[in-house]
């Protein structure tokens, strides 16, 4: 039997799109947006974003952490839960590829977005590459095996 998720309330919508300006702020203003900063930063020259990347991390742990300890429910009203993650060969694959295209072209996802907002359109061809290679792995995860 299929699931089938229910529509997000109006409150929902407006704290994702409030932590969703959050994010894309704060990418622009640490210049992740830029994939000739993220490309010096993987080749060692700059370490700016990795006091980014290193703060971003240390908020989600404390955050993570500490607020099913200290409070009853989320700011929505629902329950933690946690994800079980697992790690297989196909989620070695995937982190391998990500991080070459990463590494090749200096754009992650969520900043390439961001950087649209900055007015660099040269992003959209990133972002096409993103969607074909997840357009690509849906396929291959249909194909009868």
């Amino acid at each position: 039997m299929k699931k089938t998720a229910t529509p997000p309330d109006a409150r929902a919508l407006f704290v994702t799109l409030v932590a969703g300006a959050l994010f894309g702020f704060g990418l622009a203003l640490s210049t992740m947006v830029q994939p000739e900063v993220v490309l010096s930063f993987l080749r060692f020259q700059d370490w700016g974003l990795m006091l980014v990347m290193g703060g971003a991390v240390a908020v989600t742990l404390l955050a993570y952490q500490l607020a099913p300890r200290l409070c009853q429910r989320s700011l929505l009203g629902h329950g933690f839960q946690a994800h079980a993650s697992v790690w297989n060969r196909d989620t070695w694959r995937g982190a391998a590829l990500f991080g070459v295209g990463w590494g090749l072209c200096g754009v992650c996802p969520g900043p390439a977005i961001a950087g649209l907002g900055t007015g660099n359109w040269t992003l959209l061809w990133a972002l096409a590459g993103i969607a074909l290679g997840a357009l690509a792995q849906g396929w291959r995860a249909r194909a009868p095996h």
